[in-house]
């Protein structure tokens, strides 16, 4: 049996009582002393658990929810446990001065990254309804009605809760919980099959179609038959004897409906159950608390005014498009940042000893094999004498100009973590969807990247820091990308090093030939929001309401040429799982990839994280986003989570990591978008 009421009370004599950390919805962190009782599954299918806990030197009883040490393990289990947090906390923000927060718990607190991560709620308000009746046909319009209104609430946050059940609606004899919010999805998702019948809709329980909140309208109306009839319905169809129940003869047949389409909306249903309720029902819905973009709509208005540069214009980017190349030949070393070309004479390949061997091409004829082999090599530069000695994969100088994307950002951003995710995500296949495929440039290199970091990662492991070449520019990575139409770009990614960009010639050098930038936000540094306090006094840093030094530095050593610079940029906001309950990255985390590129791709998200940043950041972390005429602003997790002596305790799951590199191809050309490369980011086509 499903329930959500946890065993026994704990027993106080004697027993001793533990410290319990936990963060309050408010962000702020507490310690307090708790005892806690025998713990049970709240359903046997899921690894959920509850227990009785009597927390504080008062013991006032509380329900943590919990996953043992063992299911934490698994990135399903706590991906239940962030749905249900996410959702709680969600419904607490949005229904704060309302009527209506006793539809739902009360969430006291939270910690989700520790080793076994829980929930604290207030202890639930009665019973489950399938241990009770509910006898009166009084009590009927009640019951029907805030569950007809829980339904709305959550619909009006683009909210569907696919577990109501008898046993996760509590009925204390005056007023409805709803539990169950594991279960919740938001509307539009690709449905997932979930729950039990009949209480699941039949789509629902067949894994087809998408989320739609008339899915939970079926659920409600089974329960409600049950708690007139004191029997389930069929899992297909609507109840024979629903005319013989005088309180759901008239608001239930539609419900039934085999097919979310045809059945009433949460709203419609409402209407018809309660329509005092309905015309009294307060506007809380999401489109009421909805986060303001005015400073957002403003600068992309003038970024759309501002004429776009002629093609082949320096400044104007234009020599980051897809098909443009820089004189033959002349190539940026990654490594030490001069122009080189390539050279026959100084390829060499490595023997079985991984030593360097010089390459005669000379015998090789069979034009199969001499590409076979010029793709394995690689060219000793000497561009820079004084420069530590490095090679360059053959590939990287025979596909014309490569495309370098630079991150930019303090060391503690998380940038290399973000860029390995990146990298890995493009080797797994994430751009095919967009029609665009990838290639090592260098075999052997591309496999000594994926095992010194990609894997590691992977499994949990927190990436040490990479000892430097050069004190600037990093060179990480390079791929080789084919578009759409066959053509192949080398793109080449280098990570600028925070505090230790120094201004240098040999810096502002190797910025003129950047063709996109990716600046990473490190939220701890950005935002002062109560749920990093505990973060920045663990890492002794604190708030920078003079935004990040990398950013000055970099966009200081650009040259502009009219009223803003044209390479290509995006803006992420890194490490968001450490705001994956703050609006509005609780949404955009959980959104998955764009099966195609639209004319406003990333905008919406983009408006938000401005506003975000704008809101309690300032404007000096937005600087990027105001110098740049393209650039698009995003949320990302390299890991999901917070470390733990070294290691993520759940494994390093990405998120949203791919979606500022879509970004920046579809500015160069490589991914096509409606309107152009040159529109991309501002939201119409360049005038």
């Amino acid at each position: 049996m499903v329930t959500t009421t946890p065993p026994g009370r704990p027993e106080s004599p004697g027993a001793q009582h533990a410290p319990l950390v936990f963060t309050a919805p408010g962000g702020r962190q507490h310690s307090a002393p708790a005892r806690f009782g025998p713990s049970a599954h709240r359903d046997a299918a899921l690894p959920l658990r509850a227990r009785r806990v009597l927390l504080g030197r008062r013991e006032v009883q509380c329900v943590q929810v919990f996953l043992s040490r063992a299911d934490a393990a698994h990135p399903a289990a706590r991906a239940l446990l962030d749905t249900e947090a996410g959702t709680a906390l969600h419904l607490a923000r949005a229904l704060e001065g309302t009527p209506y927060p006793y539809l739902f718990p009360s969430v006291l607190g939270y910690e989700l990254d520790a080793a076994e991560p829980f929930l604290l709620y207030a202890a639930p308000r009665g019973v489950p309804v399938g241990r009770t009746q509910v006898t009166s046909a009084a009590d009927h319009r009640v019951f029907a009605r805030d569950l007809a209104l829980a339904l709305c609430l959550l619909d009006g946050e683009g909210l569907v809760p696919r577990g109501v059940s008898p046993a996760t609606v509590h009925w204390d004899g005056t007023a409805l919980q709803l539990w169950g919010l594991e279960g919740t999805a938001r509307i539009g998702r690709p449905r997932s099959p979930w729950g039990r019948a009949p209480y699941c809709s039949p789509e629902q329980r067949r894994g087809e179609g998408h989320v739609d909140a008339r899915d939970a309208v079926w659920s409600a109306a089974q329960v409600l038959y049950q708690v007139v009839t004191g029997r389930a319905g069929p899992a297909d169809r609507a109840p024979e004897d629903l005319a013989r129940h005088r309180a759901l003869a008239g608001a239930l047949p539609r419900a039934f409906a085999p097919a979310a389409a045809g059945r009433p909306t949460p709203a419609a249903l409402l209407e018809l159950l309660a329509p005092e309720d309905a015309r009294r029902l307060l506007p809380v819905a999401a489109g009421a608390a909805r986060t303001r973009h005015e400073a957002f709509d403003r600068t992309l208005e003038a970024k759309r005014r501002a004429s776009a540069p002629l093609a082949g214009d320096p400044a104007s980017g234009a020599a980051g498009a897809a098909g443009a190349e820089a004189a033959p030949g002349d190539v940026l070393c990654p490594y030490c940042l001069e122009e080189i070309r390539l050279d026959l004479s100084h390829l060499y390949v490595t023997d079985d000893r991984n030593q360097y061997q010089p390459l005669d091409l000379s015998g090789i004829t069979n034009p199969v094999r001499r590409d076979d082999a010029m793709r394995a090599a690689v060219q000793r530069c000497a561009a820079d004498p004084d420069f530590p000695d490095h090679y360059i994969p053959v590939p990287y100088l025979t596909h014309g100009r490569p495309l370098t994307v630079a991150m930019i950002g303090q060391s503690s951003a998380g940038k290399s973590h973000l860029l390995t995710q990146m990298i890995a995500e493009i080797t797994d296949g994430g751009l095919r969807r967009y029609g665009v495929d990838w290639q090592s440039v260098n075999p052997e290199q591309h496999a000594r990247f994926v095992r010194e970091r990609v894997q590691p990662l992977r499994s949990g492991k927190v990436l040490a820091h990479t000892e430097r070449l050069h004190e600037f520019a990093q060179f990480v990575e390079s791929l080789l990308l084919t578009d759409a139409h066959g053509r192949v770009r080398p793109v080449a990614f280098f990570d600028l090093g925070g505090e230790d960009l120094v201004r240098t010639d040999e810096a502002l050098r190797f910025l003129l030939g950047v063709d996109a930038l990716v600046f990473v936000v490190d939220p701890a540094l950005a935002l002062p929001l109560p749920q990093l306090d505990a973060l920045r006094a663990h890492l002794r840093v604190e708030v920078d309401r003079d935004g990040d030094t990398a950013f000055g530095t970099v966009l200081d050593r650009l040259p502009r040429k009219g009223p803003y610079l044209e390479t290509p940029a995006v803006m992420v906001l890194g490490k968001a799982d450490l705001l994956r309950f703050q609006p509005p990255v609780d949404r955009w985390l959980e959104e998955g990839p764009a099966a195609a590129i639209g004319p406003d791709q990333f905008l919406a998200e983009s408006a938000d994280v401005h506003a975000l940043l704008h809101r309690h950041a300032g404007q000096a972390w937005l600087r990027p986003f105001d110098a740049f005429r393209r650039c698009t602003l995003h949320v990302a997790s390299a890991t999901g989570g917070r470390e733990s002596g070294g290691r993520y305790p759940a494994g390093a799951r990405p998120r949203r990591v791919l979606e500022p590199l879509v970004s920046l191809l579809a500015m160069h050309g490589i991914i096509e978008a409606p309107g152009g490369a040159a529109s991309f980011g501002v939201g119409r086509e360049a005038q």
